[in-house]
């Protein structure tokens, strides 16, 4: 059941009106709720259960909530569940999946873009317990369209390009560049990192925990991808910088906009983006999954991919990040097969 809300003046639509929502029914759904509409929720200390009221639980679960998902995902659901309450409440329309989906027609934006803001939206509608049935047709139907392929992705950067341009930044920026490129990481999975993550740190080897990153506390404490392994090349670099770190800072507090920024503003690294990094290094390691020097899930355990199949396949998510060339073709192996037919 979906409780309405009426003609409250923290919901008043933009233009002055009254507008009609639904709630979560369910304590659980209206914690959600809440972190989706609100500016955050307030954490509370220990208390004894016997002394615990009804208003006290209710705010411990909303704290518990706000963990559920990372906290730039959850910033950007909030602020396209606002743009699409704006939208709703300026023609009249009711708070639904239906209203949901004529919302993200009407951005006019391309397919992919549209899929993302369906999956985003029909999370948040399901966690507060809201129908999202809609949103999951709309979700297939575009792709079915082709939506789930990328129109554009970042130009991979090639290793040497990297090393020589992380080697004139200050100490911070080029052991998390180096960091980001080692394990094969988006540029925010270093950033949020910091010397506690770092199990190891040796001449020879340097062992990182994602776990106690901020998105990766919302991941399974248990899968193979928790930790990261630095081996090889730029290890001892790597080491050295970070005795240069401050205990317990985060790795860098550039930001993946502003190293874009700082990249826009460089003849040397022009055209290249943050993501360019996991980009570049997923290529970098295709002719060495062709030469069977490499395992592909090991690729995937590295890239913190979810495994698809186990030994001897790519995830999707690697596939995408691969982009299609004769590299991906060949380290797909089918080649084995057609030379017996």
């Amino acid at each position: 059941m979906l409780q309405r809300i009426r003609s409250s003046p923290s919901l008043l639509s933009t233009s002055g009106a009254p507008r009609t929502e639904l709630i979560p029914s369910s304590e659980i759904g209206r914690a959600v709720y809440r972190l989706i509409t609100s500016g955050g929720t307030t954490r509370t200390g220990q208390t004894k259960e016997n002394a615990v009221s009804l208003e006290m639980a209710r705010m411990r679960m909303s704290s518990a909530v706000a963990d559920m998902w990372a906290r730039s995902t959850t910033q950007e659901r909030r602020n396209l569940w606002r743009r699409m309450l704006a939208w709703t409440s300026a023609r009249g329309l009711g708070m639904t999946a239906d209203s949901a989906c004529l919302f993200v027609a009407a951005t006019g934006i391309r397919p992919q873009g549209q899929l993302a803001y369906t999956k985003a939206l029909s999370a948040s509608f399901g966690a507060m317990g809201f129908e999202n049935h809609p949103l999951r047709v709309l979700a297939k139907a575009l792709r079915g369209g082709g939506a789930a392929i990328p129109d554009s992705q970042a130009t991979p950067l090639e290793k040497q390009k990297l090393v020589s341009h992380a080697r004139l930044q200050q100490p911070s920026v080029h052991l998390a560049l180096l960091v980001a490129w080692k394990t094969a990481s988006r540029w925010a999975e270093v950033a949020d990192l910091s010397s506690a993550q770092f199990l190891l740190v040796t001449q020879k080897e340097v062992i990182v925990d994602w776990f106690q990153t901020p998105k990766g506390r919302t991941h399974d404490p248990f899968k193979a991808s928790r930790f990261a392994v630095i081996q090889g090349p730029l290890t001892t670099e790597i080491a050295m910088l970070f005795r240069k770190c401050a205990p317990f800072a985060p790795l860098t507090r550039l930001t993946t906009s502003a190293l874009d920024s700082l990249w826009g503003q460089s003849v040397q690294m022009q055209g290249y983006t943050a993501h360019s990094i996991k980009r570049g290094a997923v290529k970098h390691l295709l002719p060495l999954l062709t030469s069977g020097k490499l395992s592909p899930h090991l690729v995937d355990r590295l890239t913190k991919h979810e495994e698809e199949g186990g030994p001897g396949t790519l995830s999707r998510t690697t596939l995408r990040y691969a982009g299609g060339d004769v590299d991906l073709a060949r380290a797909l192996e089918t080649g084995k097969v057609t030379r017996h037919l």
